[in-house]
């Protein structure tokens, strides 16, 4: 009988949360690699059992572990992710310069054919990529040394590739987001980059129209359609129809258009989902009242979905990688709160339910569809 799998890093470990189809009861593993920062977890497309994830802390630095079994046991493997070449230092918001330096991965993107590729994104921003499950990463240079790398700069999380996207028509393309510098497109495989940012406006930079210098927030796309990409921005839902080279504003009616998570629904590519919190300096929902948005346009039309939400008194946030959907049908979305709950909903956004309560705050949510 098919089955959901949830993977979900914290702060403090790893949890996986399974059910059947009907998603109404839910079991939750003990914490994997408790007490250490997991930045993302993520299973292989093309088998579901092999999983990567990241784990991180201030005192023993980054760790990558596999595996095998669907998380009941987890191996250490390859953490050499040497920078190669030299770009140069970068500036950073001060206007002083500052030498690269490697500090975690934040993004996880196993390949859609093979699960011993799988791609890295780290900050300092750079892309890395395994083709022996996780043992040796070689650098994709050609991001970082792009001529736009040293106007490169932090977002207040750090300056991090924290999206990764395979397009599935076409295996040489791949779409990856910086904060704060935008969106990349290669289209031969990660040999070349160019930035995908025309139309993204954005204030308190030298020039808010510039190519480089957006502090994207995440990306999303539907794989039926993987010419149109969804984009929640440091302020600005934004969406492009074609491929990166342009993009147009979608807050529409939404009450604030700042978040970092957005996703799309599995089986109607223009359905889409936002979590807007009051501003970039409050990190909460507007009013205390958690609400998920649905556009069932692409976008400018939003509803408020609040069935089994909190509303009032609620003050999480829920980060860029901690939204995810089911394939199944109808199809389930779920998210995760710096509070440390994880919210699911079996129709669509219409009624949500805690499928875990007192988790430690959540950085990331992954979700397998098994057969």
């Amino acid at each position: 009988m098919t089955g959901v799998r949830v993977l979900v890093g914290t702060r403090k470990g790893a949890f996986i949360l399974t059910s059947d189809a009907k998603r109404e009861k839910w079991d939750i593993s003990e914490p994997a690699f408790p007490g250490w920062e997991i930045y993302h977890v993520k299973g292989a497309p093309t088998h579901p059992d092999r999983l990567y994830a990241s784990q991180s802390t201030g005192w023993f630095g980054q760790l990558i572990q596999r595996s095998d079994d669907g998380g009941l046991t987890w191996e250490p493997v390859g953490n050499n992710f040497a920078y190669e070449g030299n770009v140069g230092d970068h500036l950073w918001y001060d206007g002083t310069p500052r030498p690269w330096a490697f500090t975690r991965v934040w993004h996880l993107e196993p390949s859609l054919s093979d699960p011993d590729t799988v791609y890295a994104g780290v900050e300092d921003a750079a892309l890395f990529r395994s083709t022996d499950g996780g043992q040796e990463w070689t650098e994709l240079t050609g991001l970082r040394q792009h001529p736009s790398a040293p106007r490169w700069a932090p977002g207040a999380g750090g300056m991090c590739l924290h999206s990764i996207i395979l397009d599935p028509r076409d295996a040489k393309r791949i779409f990856v987001a910086i904060s704060a510098a935008g969106t990349f497109r290669s289209d031969d495989a990660g040999q070349t980059w160019r930035p995908v940012n025309q139309g993204l406006h954005s204030e308190g930079i030298p020039d808010p129209m510039a190519d480089i210098g957006h502090c994207v927030h995440h990306i999303a796309m539907h794989p039926s359609n993987p010419d149109v990409l969804y984009m929640q921005k440091h302020w600005d839902v934004m969406r492009s129809k074609d491929a990166g080279e342009s993009w147009q504003e979608i807050s529409g009616n939404l009450p604030t258009d700042f978040g970092f998570a957005i996703d799309v629904h599995a089986h109607e590519p223009e359905t889409i989902y936002v979590v807007p919190i009051k501003s970039d300096s409050q990190h909460f929902p507007l009013d205390g009242r958690l609400r998920v948005y649905r556009s069932r346009t692409g976008g400018d039309e939003w509803e408020a979905l609040t069935a089994g939400l909190p509303q009032q008194d609620c003050y999480v946030n829920v980060l860029r990688d901690a939204m995810a959907v089911d394939t199944l049908d109808e199809c389930g979305i779920y998210f995760g709160t710096t509070g440390g709950q994880v919210y699911a909903s079996a129709d669509a956004g219409d009624t949500w339910a805690p499928i875990a309560r007192d988790l430690p705050a959540v950085l990331s949510v992954e979700v397998q569809t098994l057969p």
